[in-house]
């Protein structure tokens, strides 16, 4: 189930390089990458855990309240990762240009479908 709703989102986002479902100590659950992108999409995620735990002590210090999601607009990758509770995250890696609203829609959709599978 996993794989078929990352599959959806890189697959249905204009730009999708690669999906993830990833829990906050970096290890990945699933991961889909299109066939001819040469990206390691789990490294890329077990990167952006630990930046994406800092992001959640630093609004929660300002009180600022809980983090939903976060995109890093990098030169050559846009990376948009949804927080999907306390312990997972689902990620998608675009192309430079991609369609970040797709991307973010996907994923918000997605998400509580994931949830209920991890039980």
């Amino acid at each position: 189930m996993f794989k078929d709703a990352l599959r959806s989102v890189v697959e249905n986002t204009e730009g999708g390089l690669a999906g993830l479902l990833m829990d906050f100590q970096g290890v990945s659950v699933e991961s889909y990458t299109r066939s001819d992108v040469p990206l390691d999409i789990d490294t890329v995620g077990a990167e952006f855990s630990v930046v994406v735990k800092q992001i959640q002590r630093a609004a929660e210090s300002l009180e600022a309240g809980g983090t939903h999601e976060v995109a890093v607009l990098a030169e050559k990758m846009v990376t948009v990762i949804r927080v999907i509770n306390q312990s997972y995250f689902l990620a998608v890696a675009l192309q430079p240009g991609g369609n970040i609203g797709k991307a973010r829609y996907l994923l918000r959709t997605t998400a509580p479908e994931v949830l209920r599978e991890l039980g």
